[in-house]
């Protein structure tokens, strides 16, 4: 079906009204001969009033719009110039001014169409963006100069969250610094002899940093997140051991409120499954913690369950139900954005700052899970994510838990290196709490210097410090001098801590300040090498002629399996005390005739006993270095030191287990 002239004029038309950007002809001298009504409505003019006049006197700057005019004729067209509309009411529309000429059908230059392009909202937001971004950088006084142009919205809003973060990261540091000295010196005064009064005051302190520190994390946690910095880890671990130790932190806590707790685990879950252990720990803390804080009277339930699995992967649903508080309907979306609670009051109440639930949220979505909550005003809450997790044969990675200080282990040499004297001077303290011996160094430089005169265990390491920083010092300490000693980062900075920088230039491990003496005790003992703690031939003495040993045996795992029956027990170590030594014997035989095949078949036969028996994974992991080396042939000259340790640590395990046998008889007799 043809169409007519009127209707191809009215079809045009109505394209020309749908536009949402004023839509403008001009003549060749200047004067308005059409427009669409978006024209009209953002000048505030009728057509009738507008057709015929002159086009420049609507914009705030009339003589920069005629020299965009006239370079539309003299190019054929022009694109995005930024120039401002005048409402007759006074209000400005910021628009970028496209034109492009318009011909008859011999080419004839009829006039020229103009589209401006509305970009109020867009400028104010690249305006509010630069403005952030200027006083985070006057704030902080490092954040880069601003190189990208006002229009790009994107572009601004990248840099503006980038200053945010270093700004972020050096108020860390900095808050923390001084955090670490007033926690940790009034845990040490805590230690002491005090009048109850003097005690109630210091515990004020404790808790006040305590929330100080809680809250300076919750907010870089939010703004790792933010950044999208941060990382998940895919382990082996099981899942029923982790649930159970985070449930028991709260146990306490319940009990002082006279709450009822309920855990309800499903045991169909698979024993061990790939995810990431610490982000779950943190999202279901935050979810129990809440329950806790917002309940009164009642019970705080715990529900684990599997909601579905196949051959790969297990999907499983967390619920925390508690009958607390409730929360309005109309409240429940907004609970979840950041510095938001269910109301005013919430906060006064019962305090926090808003956080959790935000960074909860984002660490489920983060793993590709959903969270939802359900809650009644006066009758409780109840929060529930879904999280999938990969399937495995392998077994669960132990991490290393916190140890309880054990006075056996004394006499580990620490070089400090630190640059503030308060917390050279805490660091001191709490190393000599442990009875270890404690060296400083103010910078990396001096302890290069003092590596290199004096015999250490393990180095602890500052990462900000003038003259030489903490990297530069470890980079050098592992490859100039080829040193193999453990290093352990200290950080107040823990939003850019660069993990894997540490791990590139060989530190161990890293702790953050406020430093939690507990936490450092373990890590220094877990890192040192519990063979140096072990006195295999009894020739150091406490002065009384006796020697302190360090158990290297723990017979938990064989109780467990043997059920403590006396019989299997005696049968199991019988089995290890006639095996071990013929080994023993082997390997070193085998290291001596440089009979890579013998040792490999030798080790590989002595690691299986090592959990059986409780012995450290660090020899395991030594066992299997040695099979390595002996397979691929490589790094031959480190066996010898391996199997010396191995060698060691078995005959050490013989005597205890020995000691064990007896008692067994002796108990059972």
């Amino acid at each position: 079906m043809k169409t007519t002239k009127t209707q191809e004029s009215q079809y045009a038309r109505s394209l020309i009204e749908a536009s949402l950007d004023p839509l403008v002809t001009i003549s060749p001298e200047g004067k308005i001969t059409d427009m669409n009504q978006a024209t009209a409505n953002i000048i505030g003019m009728s057509r009738e009033q507008l057709t015929g006049s002159d086009f420049f006197d609507y914009f705030t700057e009339p003589q920069k719009a005629r020299e965009v005019y006239q370079e539309v004729f003299a190019k054929g067209s022009v694109a995005d110039s930024p120039l401002t509309l005048r409402h007759k009411d006074g209000k400005l529309t910021d628009v970028l001014f496209n034109g492009s000429v318009y011909k008859d059908d011999r080419g004839n230059v009829l006039g020229v169409v103009i589209v401006a392009r509305d970009v109020t909202d867009q400028k104010r937001i690249a305006t509010e963006l630069t403005e952030a971004k200027v006083f985070a950088e006057m704030a902080a006084g490092i954040a880069e100069e601003a190189k990208i142009k006002a229009e790009n919205a994107t572009l601004i809003a990248e840099s503006a969250v980038k200053a945010k973060q270093q700004f972020l990261s050096n108020m860390s540091h900095e808050i923390r610094t001084p955090m670490n000295a007033i926690i940790g010196f009034t845990k040490v005064v805590l230690k002491t002899d005090l009048s109850a009064k003097q005690r109630e005051y210091l515990q004020a302190i404790k808790i006040s940093g305590d929330s100080l520190i809680v809250l300076i994390n919750d907010i870089l946690d939010l703004a790792k997140v933010n950044a999208g910095k941060m990382t998940f880890e895919q382990i082996p671990f099981k899942m029923a051991l982790s649930i159970s130790a985070m449930v028991h932190l709260f146990e306490t806590k319940i009990q002082e409120k006279n709450l009822e707790f309920i855990k309800e685990y499903d045991n169909k879950i698979p024993e061990v499954l790939v995810g990431d252990p610490v982000r779950l720990h943190q999202i279901i803390l935050n979810l129990i913690s809440n329950a806790v804080k917002f309940t009164t009277k009642g019970k705080i339930t715990v529900r684990v369950h599997l909601l579905n699995e196949d051959e790969e992967k297990a999907t499983v649903e967390f619920a925390v139900t508690d009958t607390g508080i409730g929360i309005l309907e109309n409240k429940i979306e907004k609970i979840f954005e950041s510095f938001q609670q269910a109301s005013s009051d919430t906060a006064r109440l019962y305090g926090g700052t808003g956080l959790g639930l935000a960074i909860v949220k984002k660490l489920v979505e983060m793993q590709d899970g959903s969270i939802s909550v359900k809650s009644k005003i006066d009758e409780g809450s109840t929060f529930s994510f879904i999280l999938s997790f990969q399937k495995t044969n392998a077994e669960a990675e132990l991490k290393t838990g916190i140890a309880e200080l054990d006075t056996e282990i004394r006499n580990i040499k620490v070089l400090v290196v630190e640059d503030i004297a308060l917390n050279q001077l805490l660091m001191k303290t709490l190393l000599d709490d442990f009875e270890f011996e404690c060296d400083i160094a103010e910078n990396g430089k001096i302890a290069i210097e003092k590596l290199q005169t004096k015999s250490y265990d393990i180095v602890l390491m500052d990462l900000q410090m003038p003259v030489m920083n903490g990297f530069e010092a470890t980079e050098y300490i592992r490859k100039k001098m080829n040193s193999k000693i453990p290093i352990i980062a200290l950080t107040a900075d823990v939003t850019t801590v660069d993990l894997a920088k540490c791990k590139d230039v060989g530190m161990n491990d890293y702790i953050a300040k406020p430093v939690d003496e507990r936490l450092l005790y373990s890590k220094i003992v877990g890192l040192v090498k519990i063979p140096s703690l072990i006195k295999y031939n009894g020739n150091e003495g406490n002065g009384n002629g006796q020697s302190k040993k360090l158990k290297c045996i723990n017979l938990d795992y064989l109780n467990q399996r043997t059920k403590s029956n006396p019989k299997l027990m005696m049968e199991m170590i019988s089995l290890y005390l006639e095996q071990t030594p013929p080994l023993i014997s082997a390997m070193k035989q085998s290291l001596q005739d440089k009979d890579w095949n013998s040792l490999h078949s030798a080790v590989h036969k002595m690691i299986p006993s090592f959990s059986i028996i409780g012995i450290s994974t660090d020899f395991e992991n030594m066992a299997k270095k040695v099979q390595e080396y002996a397979s691929t042939k490589q790094q031959t000259d480190g066996i010898p030191d391996l199997v010396l340790q191995l060698e060691n640590v078995c005959a050490q395990a013989c005597k205890e287990l020995e000691e064990e046998l007896n008692t067994i008889k002796i108990t059972n007799l």
